[in-house]
């Protein structure tokens, strides 16, 4: 009999991960720039919107008296107050009209319930339009802008399944093909299709599910061994987003792992090691250090529910690779 997993080899690096994540919040503030035409989205919305999809799934997944929870609410609070309570994202709709990054980080935060009526009104008259609707982007991204118009109500779209079916994942490639690029596509594709964990097990078809319940495992120890943490825990947010968990000594021994690659505090790399010594760069753990906490509160948040592993098949099952 498998032994059971002890959640506090997960909880115990997402605590960790979460208090850096929160002394560091003055680098999630959204600099003069934020509305400049020039400005470096990757160095503003980016991050600030991605802290919004993390607090989201972390207060979705505890309960209010769970310390974890109150820390992810303030930070979604914070979120909120650098956007202006949402004006100047409708600011920048204004600005740049066909851009999809401002519908995203709104898409986060409507999703707890924030939302900015004037930015959802100009929003969905830009949606409406033929140039909008044929802006030419890669299916995964496709499927992201569709997920965001759809949780923020903007427009609804049967456009998904198709868009699904030209992603890598979606085509069921060989597991062998598995590389840097098409496991980032991977992950995003299934966080798509689950509405960053809102929709559970159910946002997956079967058949995507079933590969997934064979590859993963094998792909997450890859990427542990060449210790590229970022796609490691995008990997474990995918795996707690199965109809089964991995068995719980593959969830124990990657959690293992991470909580040892972590800085004394709390960060985590994006890959290799962190200076011990030294304050961790920003840039160079903040989207890792969330990714690890998505993971555990997603990872958690199943086990909470009473998820189990479940039963796997073998790795290289017939028909896979044929």
């Amino acid at each position: 009999m498998t032994a059971a997993l002890d959640t506090r080899v997960i909880r115990q690096p997402a605590e960790a991960a979460l208090a850096w994540l929160s002394a560091r919040r003055a680098d999630f503030a959204l600099g003069d720039d934020a509305l400049a035409a020039d400005g470096e989205v990757n160095r503003s919305w980016k991050p600030l919107g991605e802290l919004a999809l993390m607090c989201a799934a972390v207060t979705r997944n505890t309960a209010p008296s769970d310390p974890l929870h109150a820390r992810a609410a303030d930070l979604l609070a914070f979120a909120w107050e650098e956007t202006g309570r949402g004006e100047l994202l409708a600011r920048l709709q204004r600005l740049e009209p066909f851009a999809t990054y401002p519908l995203e980080v709104y898409a986060a935060l409507a999703s707890t319930g924030l939302r900015h009526p004037g930015y959802e009104a100009a929003a969905g008259v830009v949606a409406r339009t033929r140039g909008w609707q044929l802006t030419e982007q890669t299916a995964t991204r496709r499927l992201g802008v569709l997920n965001a118009e759809e949780r923020t109500g903007v427009r609804r779209s049967d456009g998904m399944p198709r868009a699904l079916r030209s992603t890598w994942l979606g085509g069921l490639p060989e597991p062998w093909t598995f590389e840097r690029d098409s496991g980032y596509a991977l992950t995003h594709v299934v966080f798509h299709l689950t509405d960053w964990g809102r929709a559970g097990p159910a946002g997956l078809p079967p058949d995507l599910a079933a590969y997934l319940a064979d590859w993963l495992p094998p792909w997450l120890d890859t990427c542990l061994d060449a210790r590229m943490w970022d796609l490691g825990c995008e990997l474990l947010a995918v795996a707690a987003s199965l109809p089964d968990l991995p068995e719980p000594a593959v969830l124990r021994d990657a959690w293992e792992r991470i909580a040892a690659a972590q800085h004394p505090s709390g960060a985590l790399p994006e890959e290799g090691d962190s200076d011990d010594g030294v304050e961790p760069d920003f840039a160079r753990h903040y989207h890792s250090t969330l990714m690890a906490v998505y993971a555990a509160a997603l990872t958690t948040g199943r086990l909470d529910d009473g998820a189990l592993a479940g039963p796997h098949r073998r790795h290289g099952a017939q028909g896979v690779l044929g």
